[in-house]
């Protein structure tokens, strides 16, 4: 009869093998789709309900149920320690199915943990069963079981919910193979019941296999979100068999006379199949091996709606547009032997689209223009909505971390740092890249530095940062501003001194790096503008059709200091309007200024936008008024230069990098509204200076093209990796057909 029960125990072990791989490949592929799994690869309750109606979970499902048909038989005729452990060899089954389906590589790593697994638990087998009786339970061991086991399951799942690196899946696999150990005592105790008479069974018992078997089946679920099926079915496989044997030698004196010797080569098999086990879990991705199924990696996910005036209301649309550009602009590049074209990063970013400010959209566009060139791009950032979620648009990867409002600003939102810093160690483990950019040295870029630097990751950053953007939100009072603005550029190089280079869009901005933050390091590069996209509107604009217009693309909030232009326009003409684009805590302060100063009619407030009705705005406008103070170097006036349009702004900051007075446009002093109104007058004059200062603006910009802005990354990040920089002289010139 053991002979038997032994070869039903196979045929659950392969059943169980072929469900880990269908059920493992379902979960990612529903993981590769919006809001399916955290960024840990944690399944939420909704995502589970999706996954009761796939057919290939199902199937699974299906083949799960004939596995454990099989294993109580053989539990019905052999003894626990000898059924138990024969369940390894789904972890052989799972690795040969991998292979057979594409999903993995027969490396001599794999192969060497598959092997010190089965052979550990093989030979495992056969010392318990040289050894093994078939033994009856002992009195008053129930409650011993039921605390023992519950316990152990309580803390494997606490360390699994904490975990976000390789710990997470074994952890989770380990908790389901402790209830499912539970269930085959269990199964045990009711068989023994049962042949004294089915009054003997406690009710307690008959409840607790159901409970067992579906918190089990819970925890499977969570280590198929974050790991590989081998990997599962591995540590189940030994787990199980763990608690089982030493159930069954404890509590039915199914140990017959086991000696020391043994014993102790019983122990030193288990260890040889956890080493099996471990090896499995911490082995990185091979060539052809991802952590989602074929179906997942091609899935897009459905565009978000972002609602922007510096970026397109569809993320998936903008990102696309700016990979398609970048594929147009790509260079067929001639390499050396050993030098690799294509680089696997990793961009961190703590506001993303569709947050709306000059940060988010620059991640966005570097981002979707480096897929472009053809590099794997990961984003991470926070969630716009709450959830954790993963989602893959125009070739980037966008995994954004879990997130919460805050009471400073309506629609910014921030992760709380322990789950990023867990987050960003997690993913970085996953993706293996060969660089990090953090683009803000807040809470998910401080947690990617620290993970990086960990990991020995290069890390270049680029700084966005300026204490005054934040200090009308926290309400700091401006007696204390200059002590506080002293602790935020030292918190800064505190958190990028570890970069390897940091950025700054303009030399201004790099300047105020190197005097305020002490960072020697840092370099001006410029944020980039795709010239193509913005084109010069055909009409002239202030003729009878097109009257004088003033144009505003940004923030309403108080550092923009849109008042200034409202109180300007009061000053000129009726005839002149004025457009905001854009919205923002003082849009209600800023409605009734307009009011007040009776000039309602003249101001528009148009809101978020599109992308097409954002450039359409570009194109009907006469000038474009930049007021804000705080501008490291202004993607908005940037996009009104590429469409042609003077340009009237605050002499600040990095501002005055793209204005020459008389030639492109005016400056003027921050706060003196008559000397705004009389720039604007000024460039308003007459239809030849609008013409004039308009093809001015767009010969000053075409050096902050977006293809060169990102060929200056690339040779950036080649440099910090140690690595030579693209010969583009080897290319004759740029090819303008997309590539595929």
């Amino acid at each position: 009869m053991i002979a038997l029960g032994i070869g039903l125990s196979c045929l659950a072990a392969c059943c169980y093998g072929t469900a880990a791989s269908l059920q493992n490949g379902a979960i990612h592929a529903v993981a590769a789709t919006p809001s399916a799994t955290s960024v840990a690869g944690r399944l939420n309750w909704r995502q589970l309900r999706r996954l009761v109606i796939d057919r290939t979970w199902l199937l699974g499902l299906v083949a799960t149920a004939g596995g454990a048909l099989f294993h109580v038989l053989a539990l019905s005729l052999a003894p626990l320690v000898v059924v138990q452990p024969i369940g390894v060899l789904a972890i052989g089954i799972t690795v040969l199915i991998a292979v057979a389906g594409g999903r993995e590589q027969l490396t001599r790593p794999t192969v060497l943990a598959v092997l010190a697994s089965t052979v550990g638990v093989g030979l495992f087998v056969l010392l318990a069963a040289g050894g093994a009786a078939q033994g009856s339970q002992q009195a008053g061991v129930e409650l011993r079981i039921a605390g023992v086991t519950a316990g152990i399951v309580l803390l494997l799942g606490w360390v699994g919910a904490r975990s976000r690196g390789w710990l997470r899946t074994p952890a989770f696999s380990s908790a389901a193979g402790v209830c499912f150990g539970l269930v085959s005592v269990l199964t045990r105790v009711v068989s023994e019941h049962l042949r004294s008479g089915v009054g003997g069974i406690g009710l307690g018992w008959v409840v607790g296999i159901p409970i067992a078997v579906a918190l089990g089946a819970w925890f499977v679920q969570q280590a198929h979100a974050s790991g590989r099926p081998d990997t599962v079915v591995a540590c189940q496989s030994v787990i199980d068999p763990l608690v089982g044997v030493l159930v069954g030698a404890c509590c039915f004196g199914e140990a017959g006379q086991v000696g020391a010797a043994t014993l102790v080569g019983e122990l030193a098999c288990a260890t040889l199949a956890v080493v099996g086990i471990v090896t499995l879990a911490l082995r990185r991705p091979t060539a052809s091996s991802v952590t989602s199924s074929p179906a997942a990696s091609s899935q897009t996910a459905a565009p978000r709606t972002a609602a922007s005036p510096t970026a397109s209301n569809d993320l998936s649309s903008a990102i696309n547009r700016n990979s398609s550009a970048m594929r147009e602009y790509q260079v067929d590049r001639t390499r050396t032997s050993g030098y690799r074209t294509q680089l696997k990063l990793v961009i961190g970013a703590d506001t993303f689209p569709p947050d709306v400010n000059g940060a988010a959209r620059f991640a966005q566009q570097l981002a979707g223009g480096l897929a472009g060139l053809g590099h794997e791009v990961h984003v991470i950032c926070p969630s716009d909505r709450g959830p954790a979620s993963t989602e893959v648009v125009g070739g980037v990867t966008v995994h954004r971390v879990r997130s919460y409002r805050t009471p400073c600003h309506p629609t910014f939102r921030v992760s709380l740092p322990w789950q990023a810093k867990s987050a960003a160690a997690d993913l970085l483990e996953e993706i293996a890249p060969d660089l990090v950019h953090v683009q803000a040295h807040f809470v998910v870029g401080r947690g990617l530095v620290r993970a990086a630097a960990k990991r020995r990751i290069p890390i270049v950053a680029t700084n966005h940062f300026m204490p005054e953007n934040l200090f009308p939100y926290l309400k700091v009072p401006r007696w204390l501003r200059t002590m506080a603005a002293r602790l935020a550029w030292r918190d800064l190089a505190k958190v990028l001194r570890s970069a390897r280079v940091v950025t700054a869009p303009t030399p201004t901005a790099a300047d105020m790096l190197r005097t305020r933050a002490g960072l020697t390091k840092a370099l001006a590069r410029s944020c980039g503008v795709d010239l193509d996209h913005f084109q010069p509107a055909t009409s002239r604009p202030g003729s009878a059709d097109h009257p004088p217009a003033v144009l505003f693309v940004g923030r309403l909030d108080a550092e923009k200091h849109v008042d200034e232009l409202l109180r300007a326009i009061a000053l000129l003409p009726e005839a002149v309007n004025a457009e905001i684009v854009g919205d923002g805590a003082c849009r209600a302060d800023l409605t009734a200024l307009a009011d007040s100063l009776g000039i309602a009619e003249r101001v528009h407030f148009h809101g978020f936008v599109s992308d097409e009705q954002l450039r359409a705005a570009y194109a009907r406008c006469s000038v474009f008024c930049m007021p804000g103070v705080a501008e490291l170097q202004s993607l908005a006036t940037m996009e009104a230069m590429a469409a042609g349009k003077p340009v009237v702004a605050a002499n600040a900051v990095a501002l005055p990098h793209l204005v020459r007075p008389g030639d492109n446009g005016w400056l003027f002093e921050p706060g003196d509204v008559a000397g705004l109104a009389k720039a604007l007058g000024a460039v308003l004059d007459t239809p030849e200076t609008l013409a004039r200062m308009g093809a001015a603006s767009r010969r000053m910009i075409a050096k902050h093209d977006l293809g060169a802005s990102l060929d200056a990354f690339d040779t950036l990040y080649r440099e910090a990796l140690g690595w030579p920089a693209a010969d583009l002289s080897q290319a004759p010139e740029r090819k303008l057909t997309a590539v595929a």
